[in-house]
């Protein structure tokens, strides 16, 4: 009889011992996805663009151009562009007046409104008929709202200086803007 008490009481024991072993949990870990961004990094770029200068002295010109831009990462990159534009100089003489600049860019893009505030710093020449070509200095900045990863818009303002004549301008740029 004594050895029937001794093995159930070591059964009750055993079957007993896992309910005071304490709990198993499982943590389920949830680790959240990156938000797509259609600016990407080592992005090829090409820009249609429509432009107007309007100088310290004499009248505007109106005009476009193309560039190209690369983006080493979503914040850095650099472009060259060539624009081309008509101007009336005072009277009747008009003429073509061509720019090519080189820039570095650097954007902070807001993914989730597919919007890029960007500035800019760079130079380049401003040349045209009869007109010595002239270096100059360019800073400004603007924005890039993509409709699609690929297709998108952009405006920006920049502040050309330059110590010929005619000296400094205001040139603005519109345009579409196609990522590669």
């Amino acid at each position: 009889m004594k050895k029937y008490i001794i093995t159930g009481l070591a059964a009750i024991l055993a079957a007993t011992s896992g309910a005071f072993a304490g709990e198993t949990s499982y943590k389920k870990t949830v680790i959240p996805m990156e938000e797509p961004c259609v600016f990407r990094d080592q992005e090829f770029q090409l820009d249609l663009f429509g432009q107007g200068a309007f100088y310290d002295t004499g009248r505007p010109g109106w005009g476009g151009g193309l560039g190209l831009n690369y983006f080493f990462t979503r914040y850095i990159g650099i472009g060259v562009e060539q624009g081309v534009f008509g101007r009336n100089d005072r009277g009747s003489s008009s003429y073509t007046e061509w720019n090519t600049l080189g820039n570095l860019y650097l954007r902070y893009p807001i993914c989730s409104w597919n919007l890029a505030p960007y500035v800019m710093v760079g130079g380049g020449a401003f040349y045209g008929e009869g007109q010595p070509g002239r270096g100059a200095g360019v800073v400004g900045g603007g924005l890039e709202y993509r409709f699609t990863d690929n297709i998108g818009a952009f405006w920006d303002g920049r502040y050309v200086y330059s110590s010929e004549s005619p000296y400094s301008a205001a040139l603005s740029r519109v345009g579409l803007r196609f990522a590669f």
